[in-house]
């Protein structure tokens, strides 16, 4: 048995030791400033089993009127904004998504089927999960359609669970080229090929042109144009007008360039451009998501569009006899290509002004350490939540300094390009809704509050996505109607 009071001489001479050893107290206290800030930062960083986004991080007003009622109970809910539930549609499918070992497909092909519609129809489409057990959903990209039919899992619709099916309806109110993918675990479930396109046609489409649609995507085999690999050839006589649609499915800008004659940029992510004068001898950057429809007359020796030097799609003859030509050195720049016009609104003194900041810094996402993309100096998910009301002019200042280059897209509308570095665009007005931001560049884009809900505002580079490069735009009015996580497992990115 101890002897009576050893424990007491033991502390004693412990205290004694300690007191002796200054070194001993510092590195415990330098230990403890260290561990308990890391400790306390890994423990904020950590995001329940479910969370309402509209309650997460902190709310900016961008200087303009503050409402302090915001998020569940306080508006409208999103599942309320449909478009009419009495109108019958124009356009009737059904989208069965289905995955074998690494792609999924839809209606069993990888892309999609191409949908199809006119300005003015009323689109539905019944998505059908067959055996997906994450779940799935549909977001119809670069379409400005009511929130509620927006298709991101959490935000404005729960997951369709295996054997469930969910209906979408919108109207196509823009002719342009566009396209869908899931907005469920979209890092991995787009790479793998739940994808399609959507061309919405004008009221009196141009007889005389011949079109040509070009899905670029990149499976774990290799690069395709519309699911084949290398070069495509297509008939087209001399002489023939080709409006030529590409699609850029992929994380990372594509570049292409045309060989055997010139080409004019005539719509931009579904948007006409004014006056696009003829490109020669510079090639063209699709951002990731981007959309670009390309105007060439085929010459008699035929014309050759290359795709990043990965895939090639030849109308006619092959001007170049097989052999695929250097990408050029000049790019087309929008800021300056086509003519002036006006854009319907005033940006230059706007209702809100936001500050979109992208870097990388050490932190912890959801526990994990590492170097992690921020948002104004914040990691997800303390990240802004950009606030508007119907009808505000919004300019937002996207300033990327992070390291790496990110197609920003913005969901639910199509916003002006102001500025990049400070120089005024001077060409025809640049709409966008998924805008590459080159490492170093700083851009201003403005637009008008015109379609209520809850709306992400992320980088198209899904892996950045779902690394914490995320935020969202909220209008006031406005409630949520779902939560990430939960029963459904909804995970957005």
């Amino acid at each position: 048995m101890p002897l009576p009071g050893r424990p007491a001489t033991l502390r004693a001479r412990t205290w004694a030791v300690l007191r002796g050893r200054p070194r001993t107290w510092i590195a415990i206290a330098a230990t403890l400033a260290l561990l308990l800030p890391l400790g306390w930062m890994w423990q904020s960083s950590l995001l329940p089993d479910s969370y309402d986004v509209a309650e997460m991080g902190y709310v900016d007003w961008g200087g303009g009127p503050v409402d302090g009622h915001h998020g569940m109970g306080h508006g409208t809910p999103v599942e309320e904004l449909v478009a009419d539930p009495d109108r019958p549609p124009d356009v009737r499918e059904t989208l069965t998504v289905h995955v074998d070992d690494d792609r999924y497909t839809v209606n069993g092909t990888s892309p999609g089927p191409t949908l199809e519609a006119t300005v003015g129809d009323l689109v539905e489409v019944t998505l059908v999960n067959d055996n997906v057990d994450d779940g799935i959903t549909l977001h119809w990209h670069g379409v400005d359609v009511p929130n509620a039919e927006d298709g991101v899992a959490g935000v404005t619709q729960d997951a369709v669970l295996a054997g469930e099916e969910h209906v979408y309806r919108f109207v196509a109110e823009d002719a342009g080229t566009f396209w869908y993918h899931s907005h469920q675990v979209s890092h991995e479930q787009v790479r793998r090929g739940l994808l399609g396109a959507l061309v919405i046609h004008p009221e009196v489409p141009d007889p005389e042109v011949q079109e040509q649609l070009v899905v670029l995507h990149r499976y774990a085999q290799g690069a395709t144009l519309n699911g084949e690999e290398g070069t495509t050839t297509v008939d087209a006589q001399p002489g023939q007008a080709v409006r030529l649609r590409v699609v850029n499915t992929d994380n990372g800008l594509s570049s292409l360039w045309v060989t055997g004659a010139p080409y004019q940029v005539l719509a931009v992510d579904g948007r006409d451009v004014n006056q696009p004068g003829d490109v020669t001898g510079a090639k063209y950057g699709v951002p990731a998501g981007g959309r670009v429809d390309l105007g060439l007359v085929v010459p008699e020796g035929g014309v050759r569009v290359d795709f990043g030097s990965s895939t090639a799609l030849v109308l006619g003859e092959d001007p170049t006899g097989g052999e695929a030509p250097r990408a050029p050195r000049e790019s087309v720049d929008l800021l300056t290509y086509g003519e002036p016009a006006e854009i319907g609104f005033d940006p230059d003194d706007p209702d809100r002004h936001f500050d979109y900041r992208i870097g990388k810094r050490p932190g912890f996402l959801d526990g994990r350490p590492g170097m992690w993309w921020s948002v104004n100096g914040h990691l997800f998910p303390d990240i802004p939540m950009y606030m508007v009301s119907e009808g505000d002019v919004v300019v937002f200042e996207i300033d990327n300094g992070s390291g790496d280059n990110h197609p920003m897209h913005l969901h639910g509308h199509h916003a002006v390009v102001l500025s990049r570095d400070g120089v005024p665009a001077s060409g025809s007005p640049w709409w966008v809704d998924s805008l590459e931001v080159k490492d170093g560049e700083t851009y201003e884009i403005a637009f008008v509050a015109d379609n209520p809900g809850i709306w992400m505002d992320h980088c198209h580079n899904l892996v950045h996505a779902a690394e914490g490069l995320v935020a969202h735009l909220m209008y006031t009015g406005v409630e949520s109607s779902f939560r990430v996580g939960g029963d459904q497992g909804n995970q957005p990115e």
